[in-house]
């Protein structure tokens, strides 16, 4: 039994696409799962006519590729648009809110809006629809949801680059750079006060 499918003979679960065998398909004719691409017999591709897996390019039978036509699995992979070794991101400590951002969330029908019910009447079939979630909301929550130490783990990974991150996260990440106020002057109630710092007394 197939359940939660827009597209047309799906033998698997959630696929919008259509002849699909695998689950969560966004694509075409794919026998894997969570393709966004079409003809994938591997996971997770969003690119075409793969048989491997992770990959963004078209036509590979190895994995994590962004080009075509690859066999071997590539040693270096860009990360923060560097060139570094797989192995050395594989390695590296990840904190699970980097995970928590998802660009959908499956709604169910109680709780879709009245406008997404007249956009999304498929809904009806689908008993939900997947919402597009506004990426840089999701990334701040997640980013509550961190502590310093986790923060951290973000700063430490191989090539990070704070730019970089804020321009696709809009995180600002950067450790907390206090400016030293000694010598300044401030007026309390009609009196003036020369700052000074704590070790100067």
């Amino acid at each position: 039994m197939t359940n939660n499918n827009t597209g047309h003979w799906n033998t698997g679960n959630w696929n919008t696409g259509h002849r699909n065998t695998g689950f969560s398909n966004t694509g075409h004719c794919n026998t894997g799962y969570r393709n966004t691409g079409d003809r994938n017999t591997g996971n997770r591709n969003t690119g075409d006519c793969n048989t491997g897996n992770r990959n963004t390019g078209n036509w590979n039978t190895a994995d994590n590729h962004t080009g075509c036509f690859n066999t071997i699995d590539p040693e270096k992979a860009y990360y923060f648009n560097t060139l570094i070794d797989k192995s050395e991101w594989s390695r590296a400590p990840k904190p699970n809110w980097l995970y928590k951002p998802s660009p959908t969330t499956w709604v169910s029908p109680l709780e879709m809006t009245l406008i997404e019910k007249e956009a999304y009447p498929s809904y009806k079939t689908t008993k939900g629809y997947l919402r597009v979630n506004d990426l840089k909301e999701e990334w701040r929550k997640a980013y509550e949801s961190a502590t310093e130490e986790e923060v951290q783990m973000v700063r430490d990974l191989p090539g990070f680059d704070y730019e970089v991150f804020e321009e696709i996260t809009g995180l600002d990440i950067r450790p907390d750079t206090k400016e030293d106020c000694s010598g300044k002057t401030v007026m309390i109630d009609g009196v003036e006060y020369v700052l000074n710092r704590k070790e100067d007394f």
